[in-house]
Order: structure tokens, then sequence, then C-alpha cells
């Protein structure tokens, strides 16, 4: 923080500028106006340019690879088990093993597939895209350094 001549109380956060209208601002109107300084927007351009890479491109896609049908699996077994329940109860209530049934089975299989789904995507993260998007951010705050931005 830092004092200005005029006993207002500066910040020297770079997303102070980012809060709304009237949230905690302490400028008046001919201060709101000034046009932010020049090593803000050099920062956000390094952040584009790192977004627009293709090193970025390719970390994003196997995310998206891994996360689009892993999330359409999941959803259509637990709308599977749902549908099941409600429409052939007869069906969910066949007994498999003395008092339990095919429906706690199906229920407590709800259970394992979330498990097993959250470990394929920890692995998934940890082997295929961690030390991309590492490498990413780093290259990301060396740039926005170098640039006399603030990372």
């Amino acid at each position: 923080m830092q004092r200005s001549n005029s006993g207002d109380v500066r910040y020297d956060d770079p997303w102070y500028d980012a809060l709304a209208s009237g949230w905690g601002e302490s400028v008046g109107p001919a201060e709101a106006e000034a046009p932010p300084p020049a090593r803000r927007a050099d920062g956000a351009d390094v952040y584009l340019e790192v977004q627009r890479s293709a090193a970025f491109q390719e970390v994003r896609g196997r995310y998206r690879r891994f996360v689009g049908p892993a999330v359409l699996a999941f959803l259509a077994w637990y709308v599977a088990y749902v549908v099941t329940a409600t429409t052939a109860p007869g069906l969910m209530a066949r007994p498999v093993a003395g008092a339990v049934n095919l429906g706690m089975l199906a229920g407590l299989g709800q259970f394992l597939t979330t498990f097993l789904l959250t470990w394929a995507y920890v692995r998934h993260a940890r082997l295929r895209r961690d030390r991309a998007a590492l490498e990413l951010r780093w290259d990301a705050q060396e740039r926005a350094r170098g640039r006399g931005g603030a990372a």
C-alpha cells in the first residue's frame, strides 16, 4: 500500500483494478477514468500468448479427451441406475445373496465407480497433464517478470 499526497490509500495489487464498480474502491471520479498502467497490459498479454500456445492447447485437449467421455459414461451409468430403480423395482428387489439384492449392489456400485473415476482422474492428471501444466505456469511467470508484469 502507498499513500498518495491527498491521503488516499493506493494499492499495488494488480487485481485491485478488477473490482466491480463501487466495491472497495477509494479513488475519486477523475482517478477512476485513468487508463491502467502499461505493465499490467503486458502481463495480460503474456497469459494470452500462453493460452494461444500449442502446449496449452495440448494440455487442455488432454483434459477434455479424458473428462468428456468419463462424464458421459458416469452419467449414463447413473441414469441407468435411477431409471431401472424406478421402472423395474422387481428386478432391483431380486435377491443376490441373503438379504442383499440387486438394487443394493447397484447402489454400492455407484459409490465404487465414483471412487474409481476419481482415482483414474488423479492418475491421468499426474501422468499426462501435471508436468506440462507446471512448465506452462513457470514459463508464464518468467515471461511476465521479464516484461515487468506482476506474476
